[in-house]
């Protein structure tokens, strides 16, 4: 069932202006990420804005609001998705998931290995990204397309003030920070540690009182807000989850353009998507470099530390499978995406070594 974005409303939305709309001979896209210009969801939209305006020959104009502009959160924006006020948003899973809870699946802990098996996975056309854009497609009622799933930041880690965390149990009784989602916040349990959720712009000042102890970040998130200043010197590479990030569109507004466009409007997305892989990579190598300089303590689980950390965070496998609306779904499609990418990957390898 839709929290806050009801399918009547978002249908009755999207019947008002449709005429006009299929008739325009010049289309503008609105498009927003609540964030800032040193984040990946802003050099994606870049690449995007200009594939899209130059390969539609200026048929197509889009508008960049960064930040909190045109809405606040998560079920805000994509309100304004469904009602056509925001043609396009950006959201990671824990923001997404008041409405579309399954996407959850993206933060189950130490399903997928590495970035090649991860960007393998979400490709276009592949069958995760299938089941996910028509369970997106069913529960807004047709309202809303879920064109792309990106990066944001790398890999979450844990994080934190106190020490360094080599296993499971040094994290046991730590306030680690997690949004508001369940599923982080059950993960975060699972491990011993206490969730706190907090509103990403009240970290610092969190972590600097010790309101919490310790949060589940990429480490570009981490210097670009600059949490060592505020005491987090530990971290602990155990990249537990992939920072996805999901890319929405108005449906009406994409299938009010001719089809020549609609297909700019798909391979700028492909574009959108493919930088936001790379961004990340490039960021966090300045990123690693200064969390050290300054005195930080980075340390990378060996494997049998990480199989710990696997091992001891299976319960949120059933939590997510038995309390998460299309969860059961959502989880079956990713395990059997991982497996057959991790299959084909080995392959591939094999051929290349020879």
């Amino acid at each position: 069932m839709l929290k806050g974005l009801t399918r009547a409303a978002m249908i009755a939305t999207l019947a008002i202006g449709g005429a006009t709309a299929a008739v325009a001979q010049e289309f503008t896209l609105r498009a927003t990420a609540n964030s800032n210009e040193n984040d990946e969801d802003y050099d994606g939209l870049v690449v995007f804005e200009n594939y899209v305006e130059q390969a539609s020959n200026g048929a197509i104009e889009v508008e960049l609001f960064i930040g909190t502009q045109l809405c606040s959160n998560g079920t805000e924006c994509l309100q304004g998705v469904a009602d056509g006020s925001i043609d396009i948003f950006i959201a990671t899973s824990g923001g997404t998931s008041g409405i579309f809870p399954f996407v959850q699946v993206l933060d189950l802990p130490y399903l997928m290995a590495d970035d090649r098996v991860a960007e393998a996975v979400l490709e276009s056309g592949s069958p995760f990204m299938t089941t996910m854009q028509d369970m997106v497609e069913e529960t807004s009622g047709g309202a809303i397309r879920l064109m792309t799933i990106g990066n944001t930041g790398g890999w979450r880690n844990f994080a934190n003030t106190q020490r360094r965390v080599q296993t499971p149990a040094d994290l046991e009784g730590l306030k680690i920070r997690t949004v508001v989602a369940d599923l982080p916040q059950e993960l975060t349990r699972a491990l011993g540690a206490s969730p706190t959720p907090i509103p990403w712009p009240e970290l610092f000042t969190s972590l600097q009182t010790g309101v919490v102890e310790g949060t589940k970040n990429g480490i570009t998130d981490i210097m670009s807000m600059k949490f060592p200043e505020a005491g987090l010197q530990y971290l602990t590479l155990d990249g537990h989850a992939y920072m996805a990030a999901l890319w929405f569109m108005n449906d009406e507004k994409f299938m009010s353009m001719p089809p020549e466009l609609r297909r700019v409007v798909v391979d700028g997305f492909y574009q959108l998507q493919q930088a936001t892989f790379a961004s990340p990579k490039r960021k966090s190598i300045q990123a690693y470099e200064d969390f050290v300089a300054g005195g930080g303590d980075l340390y990378v689980p060996t494997p049998v530390e990480k199989e710990a950390f696997r091992e001891a965070a299976q319960p949120v496998f059933e939590w997510f499978t038995t309390n998460v609306e299309g969860g059961q779904q959502a989880y079956d499609a990713l395990t059997q995406a991982v497996s057959q990418v991790e299959t084909k990957l080995e392959e591939v390898r094999g051929a290349d070594i020879e």
